[in-house]
């Protein structure tokens, strides 16, 4: 068992408060409430370290209180209070969505679910990557996505392969913590990430090399060897130096989807999380600095012909091993950065 010291949890209270004021702006003036539970060594220490950068704020132990007395704590808050839920799995209220009611309120949300998918060796890494840099995700976000938006072709190099985009982009979407023109303030952390796709999925062809991919637990699953997925019109064909457990994701597909469609792009900012500084939970690790792409129709986002929003079963995240991203030639990613 990994000893997690007085010196971390003061590290992740500092992330913490510095989220809380550059993310949410959360005053004195407002109400603050965290739901918490105690079921992982990670839920331990988000609510010793809210404790330390929240102490004004009202704390609420999910396992050992009533959900009528939490309904009602919530019910108290006022638009532009601020809730954070620190869930080792995630919290249910019978037909209470939690956050999807409050953001109905415009009453700002954190949610840190699935903390007890990381395991104990993890934990300085989801520490760190709670870190918010102000300047780098709101000056590399924006700007990726004028040069997104203004693509018409991209090429994503991974070793010896290249995957190619020929049809120019939807319009990116950000998740980097700046959500004054959104209509919710909050979501899940840790944050930052562009993702678009391809406006003619059709466009998309060529081979590229995924080192991780999420397996059907939604946790990663890293290959001794990278997988290459041979990609033709947007789908999925064939694989060279696949393992028995990612068939079995590419079967699950097929057999709900007849065919293994590519749709989201997306490009991780987060610098926590690498190719080696890795955590369990797929939905997680999803921020990597890096490139990642969805297999599956599921792509809510964006809208397509013969795709409904909301269609599809499976969005599978897959994460490319990547040496090099070009955005009509201009080379935006290599050396393990975003270069905008």
């Amino acid at each position: 068992m990994i000893n997690h010291d007085e010196a971390q949890i003061h590290k992740l209270a500092l992330h913490v408060k510095g989220i809380v004021k550059d993310v949410f702006n959360h005053s004195e003036s407002e109400k603050a409430v965290v739901v918490y539970d105690k079921n992982s060594t990670l839920s331990k220490m988000l609510y010793a370290a809210y404790k330390e950068a929240l102490p004004e704020a009202t704390f609420i132990h999910f396992d050992e209180t009533e959900a009528s007395v939490i309904l009602e704590t919530l019910s108290s808050l006022q638009a532009s209070d601020f809730v954070a839920l620190i869930q080792s799995s995630n919290f249910r209220l019978d037909a209470f969505r939690i956050r999807v009611e409050l953001f109905k309120r415009k009453i700002k949300v954190i949610e840190h679910p699935h903390l007890n998918r990381m395991a104990e060796e993890e934990i300085a890494c989801y520490i760190e990557s709670l870190n918010y840099d102000v300047n780098y995700y709101r000056g590399v976000g924006p700007a990726l996505k004028v040069k997104i938006d203004a693509a018409s072709v991209a090429v994503v190099k991974s070793g010896d392969e290249s995957l190619y985009y020929e049809s120019g982009f939807e319009s990116a979407k950000l998740n980097i913590g700046d959500y004054s023109e959104m209509p919710n303030t909050g979501g899940q952390f840790p944050i930052g990430e562009v993702f678009t796709e391809a406006k003619e999925l059709e466009s998309v062809n060529g081979r590229i090399n995924i080192f991780i991919f999420s397996d059907t637990t939604y946790q990663i699953n890293k290959p001794t060897n990278p997988i290459t997925l041979i990609i033709e019109k947007g789908i999925v064909v064939d694989t060279e130096n696949s393992t028995p457990e990612f068939d079995e994701v590419l079967t699950l597909i097929r057999e709900g989807e007849e065919k293994v469609w590519v749709r989201e792009l997306g490009f991780g900012l987060n610098r926590a999380f690498t190719k080696t500084d890795t955590v369990s939970d797929t939905g997680t690790y999803e921020r990597m600095c890096g490139v990642h792409l969805s297999l599956g129709r599921k792509h809510g986002m964006y809208g397509k012909p013969g795709f409904k929003r909301g269609d599809g079963k499976f969005h599978i995240d897959v994460f490319v091993d990547t040496k090099r991203v070009t955005l009509d030639n201009e080379i935006i990613f290599k050396d393990e950065a975003w270069i905008v």
